[in-house]
């Protein structure tokens, strides 16, 4: 009777302790191209995720698009050459708009610029606010210390693409004039889902 009762507390312990873990909230970008499932860090990286969020629940991307395509062809002057595919409201004044974001590095998130990442572009640390990449292949060069950008502050990353690495390689494939697509892809929706 001991052995059922110490079982049955158990089983109670490991019910409570998952039942109460949160999962990750999940997002779905709408293209003609098809769709990418996308899961986001809030724990990780609170302060990009909830930016992001913020864009997603007030329906601040309505007019996004992706416009970048970086490859290993198209960037003849790098010395330090990346792959990503880059979108968001592409208008730094767009009306919609929020507020630049404290810069959150990998070095404080742990979460690296590995294959299907999903970060935000920036200039300076601490001036992102809409504009967002994919990761194409792990790209190290894109975190903390790395240097694609001179001030060795990476970018900040805040979820990983869970379904539709095939539709951000289509977009990165798409042509493009010195990285920038001859035919923006509209998004055309993006939208919380349950997981």
């Amino acid at each position: 009777m001991k052995n059922i009762t110490t079982i049955v507390i158990s089983i109670l312990i490991i019910s409570v302790f998952f039942g109460c873990t949160k999962k990750n909230t999940q997002i779905l970008m709408k293209t003609d191209l098809g769709d990418i499932k996308i899961e986001i860090f809030e724990n990780e990286a609170p302060i990009t995720a909830s930016n992001f969020l913020r864009y997603v629940d007030e329906n601040r991307f309505t007019d996004a698009c992706f416009y970048r395509v970086v490859r290993l062809d198209n960037q003849p002057n790098s010395e330090i050459k990346i792959e990503v595919i880059q979108g968001g409201l592409y208008d730094d004044f767009h009306i919609d708009a929020l507020e630049p974001i404290k810069h959150e590095t990998t070095k404080e998130t742990g979460i690296l610029h590995k294959n299907g990442v999903i970060s935000m572009a920036r200039n300076e640390p601490g001036t992102a606010t809409s504009e967002f990449f994919i990761c194409v292949g792990d790209q190290p060069k894109l975190d903390f210390d790395g240097d694609r950008n001179p001030d060795l502050q990476g970018f900040a990353a805040f979820g990983k693409v869970v379904e539709g690495m095939d539709i951000v390689r289509k977009i990165q494939q798409l042509k493009d004039k010195n990285q920038m697509l001859i035919d923006r892809l509209p998004i055309n929706e993006i939208v919380r889902i349950d997981n």
